[in-house]
């Protein structure tokens, strides 16, 4: 455990910088999603609302999916998209698309909230902050990893392959980065869990103080 957390911490402060840009690429794909909640048509807000209040009304009820299943879809979706970051960061081709995906995760999370946001205001609010809020403390962290990661392997192919640069040889890098990938896989695990069997009991709750 220690040697995996010197390990964490050595490639965090020896690729700040690709981290932090990453970062502030999700946090502005949440601004991106954030507005385009406001060039939505009356109509199309209005039919989203009317699906969101018919979901609110089920889990109110307790209605919603069993959790085994929550958690199998939860976990499939994020391993899918935690595989095709370490796919694309096998590829050269692959380095714009892995940035395109973190902007979209963040354009996706910014969009779900400001919606919630602006058609029920403070309600929406603590209903986005027990819905989407929990599980994405521990899923936006990982898909940066991954991201990062990603891009990191990804330019060492092109250094190899186009720039004729020496850098580390490819089987030791490709075990590293494929485990880092893993770890993190399993790590959605805790996410997925969360999102399955608590986060459906959060917005009950919540549902129920702010009468919705």
């Amino acid at each position: 455990m220690q040697a995996i957390k010197r390990f964490a911490r050595f490639h965090l402060q020896e690729n700040y910088p690709l981290y932090v840009f990453i970062s502030v690429l999700m946090f502005v794909g949440v601004i991106f999603g954030a507005v385009i909640v406001n060039s939505l048509t009356l109509s199309q807000k209005q039919d989203l609302f009317t699906y969101l209040l018919r979901f609110f009304s089920e889990v109110k009820g307790g209605n919603f999916a069993n959790a085994a299943d929550m958690f199998s879809q939860s976990f499939s979706h994020n391993i899918k998209y935690i595989f095709l970051l370490w796919i694309l960061g096998l590829t050269v081709v692959g380095l714009p698309i892995v940035l395109i995906m973190i902007f979209i995760k963040g354009a996706v999370i910014g969009f779900t909230v400001g919606f919630l946001v602006s058609q029920m205001g403070w309600h929406g609010f603590f209903l986005a902050f027990v819905s989407v809020l929990p599980q994405n403390i521990l899923v936006v962290p990982l898909i940066l990893c991954a991201g990062g990661a990603s891009v990191l392997f990804s330019v060492n192919m092109i250094k190899q392959q186009f720039l004729k640069k020496k850098s580390e040889p490819f089987f030791p890098s490709f075990f590293r980065y494929s485990s880092i990938i893993v770890g993190i896989g399993l790590l959605m695990s805790v996410a997925s869990g969360f999102e399955a069997y608590v986060s459906p009991y959060l917005m009950k709750g919540i549902m129920s103080l702010i009468g919705k």
